[in-house]
């Protein structure tokens, strides 16, 4: 199985919703080893290691529009 592909800005979609309970979907604002996601609904963001997310990524939503 391959992996998901993702990018900075893509709007994802995690296995569980966020406890704000306004939204299943997070933007990536942030990539790294640590990678911080932002929550559609409340606004808030979480930061957690990269393979924490790819283990709780569940599909990605919306690919980021490529602006030059």
């Amino acid at each position: 199985m391959d992996p998901i592909q993702y990018e900075l800005n893509d709007i994802i979609e995690m296995k569980k919703e966020h406890p704000c309970h306004l939204s299943k979907e997070w933007k990536i604002i942030r990539m790294g080893a640590d990678i911080r996601i932002k929550c559609q609904g409340c606004g808030s963001s979480v930061l957690m290691p990269r393979q924490k997310f790819e283990k709780k990524l569940k599909r990605i939503v919306e690919k980021a529009s490529v602006e030059e």
